[in-house]
């Protein structure tokens, strides 16, 4: 695989810096995940502004509400041009925004277990069951509600694999050794994931505040023995 598997998280307070960023970037990196902090602070506009850069974006607002308010939500999703869009793994959540994906070509992903949880999160939560359980559980139901990948922890990816051989897998919580966890609690390496299956790795902070963010992005490719853009 020579394709590059990288997606920036732009978790910024601002438009001016997330675009900073990706101009710093270069060509370095071609896909960036908005979420719901640059979300609220810049809105569909910087996604739209993104697009028109000739960037892929992920849209990381992970929807749950009632079925209504998620296929509305998802139509307005798919006419911005966004490539994936993350939805809680609910049944009925996952229905809705397949019909309001219709025949757009955005690609709707289910969230399994958030990658800052562990056991210890999922029993306060009242979930009787282990992390790995409830993981295949909205793996399985992603399937049969027609989504077409699923977001896991790197720990996952292997097994999720095995349960969803065409699926698209994109991995956060995914750092090279030595870098710093977060407030992340699953994690693997770069390459780890991708040996488990990995599509996309989601990388955030490793990248966004190191000194030289477009070398890191490059160093990490190197790591992944992935060649670097064309100059």
């Amino acid at each position: 695989m020579n394709r590059n598997p990288i997606i920036v998280a732009l978790d910024m307070e601002s438009a001016q810096a997330a675009g900073e960023l990706v101009e710093r970037l270069g060509d370095a990196v071609s896909f960036y995940k908005v979420g719901l902090e640059l979300y609220a602070a810049a809105g569909m506009e910087f996604v739209r502004e993104l697009i028109g850069r000739g960037k892929d974006v992920f849209l990381d607002l992970k929807f749950y509400d009632i079925g209504e308010t998620v296929r509305r939500a998802t139509i307005q999703a798919a006419r911005s041009g966004a490539r994936f869009l993350t939805v809680h793994g609910s049944k009925a959540v996952m229905r809705a925004a397949v019909e309001g994906r219709g025949e757009s070509p955005l690609k709707l992903l289910a969230v399994t277990v958030l990658t800052s949880f562990d056991q210890t999160d999922l029993a306060e939560l009242g979930y009787p069951c282990a992390v790995a359980e409830l993981v295949s559980l909205r793996v399985r139901n992603a399937l049969e509600a027609g989504l077409d990948g699923i977001v896991c922890s790197p720990l996952e990816v292997a097994s999720v694999r095995a349960l969803a051989p065409q699926a698209i897998l994109v991995t956060p919580g995914v750092r090279s050794a030595g870098a710093g966890q977060g407030d992340q609690k699953r994690v693997a390496t770069p390459a780890e994931a991708l040996r488990a299956g990995a599509d996309y790795l989601v990388i955030g902070r490793q990248i966004t505040r190191a000194p030289d963010p477009r070398q890191e992005a490059l160093r990490i490719l190197a790591e992944l023995g992935l060649s670097a853009p064309a100059a």
